[in-house]
């Protein structure tokens, strides 16, 4: 009986992830069905303007066969994977250790503010020329710019948690006389972890919308590349194939990402 009322909470559990999943394939079923009424059997849409589902297809094999833009598929994509990885893992390490340090110290968030402050505004595609004059066109610039985009959200988001902590915590820490470096181990990054990983989240999109802008501008490899080099040949159906790539690539990571996420975060549901 007991085994029974466990795979039944255990099943219970599932349900939810089981309809959402059927939602999503759904909603995805019906845009597809729609995309292709739309423009292949009414023809309500031109070619012209938006491309239909056998010229998309077409241009997706042209891409991951012979190639486009003087790469296969899978070169531009491990270009544009190590641009994104580089970029955001260390805006990550950067972003969550300088958010910890303005949560936790208010001397310390008093000299960084102000710099952050005047620095945010500032759109992450303004520093292209900036980075292109100290770094030149390769790699190391376009990662500059990708860091600064990612940059921000982590930052904000973990000085965020880090004052949202359960004042009663911090108390209990101090009037024990926890070691600082046992207290950010054991209790400031922990307590603050839900906080950073939206952060992280974000951050990670922002990495993947400046890639693309990135990549437009002396670029030998990757997706950017690909869309810059469609739109100037005016292959709608290549652009779409492109973005259809950015789209994957960006949710498997963000898949990744909430694994990575569960797992530190087993503690919440244990």
């Amino acid at each position: 009986m007991q085994a029974f009322a466990e795979t039944w909470e255990g099943q219970g559990d599932m349900r939810p992830r089981m309809r959402r999943t059927f939602v999503a394939v759904t909603t995805l079923s019906a845009l597809g069905v729609a995309w292709f009424v739309l423009t292949t059997e009414t023809g309500l849409i031109s070619s012209g303007r938006f491309p239909d589902p056998a010229a998309t297809w077409a241009a997706m094999r042209q891409l991951a066969g012979p190639g486009y833009a003087g790469s296969t598929l899978v070169v531009h994509v491990a270009q544009s994977l190590k641009l994104v990885l580089g970029g955001f893992l260390f805006a990550s390490a950067l972003g969550v250790s300088v958010g910890l340090l303005m949560g936790w110290n208010r001397k310390a968030e008093a000299l960084i503010n102000p710099v952050f402050l005047l620095l945010r505004p500032i759109p992450p595609l303004a520093w292209i020329p900036l980075a292109i004059l100290w770094l030149g066109l390769g790699d190391a610039a376009k990662i500059m710019v990708i860091v600064i985009a990612a940059f921000v959200p982590s930052v904000i988001n973990t000085s965020t948690g880090v004052r949202t902590i359960d004042p009663t915590i911090v108390e209990a820490a101090r009037m024990l006389g926890t070691p600082h470096w046992r207290y950010m181990s054991e209790v400031l990054v922990p307590a603050s972890l839900p906080a950073i990983f939206t952060g992280l989240r974000l951050s990670l999109q922002a990495a993947w919308t400046t890639l693309v802008a990135a990549e437009l501008v002396g670029a030998l490899a990757g997706i950017g590349l690909v869309l810059n080099v469609a739109q100037q040949d005016i292959y709608p159906a290549m652009i779409l194939s492109a973005m259809f790539v950015v789209g994957v690539l960006g949710w498997l990571m963000t898949l990744l990402l909430g694994l990575v996420e569960s797992y530190a975060l087993g503690w919440r549901t244990a």
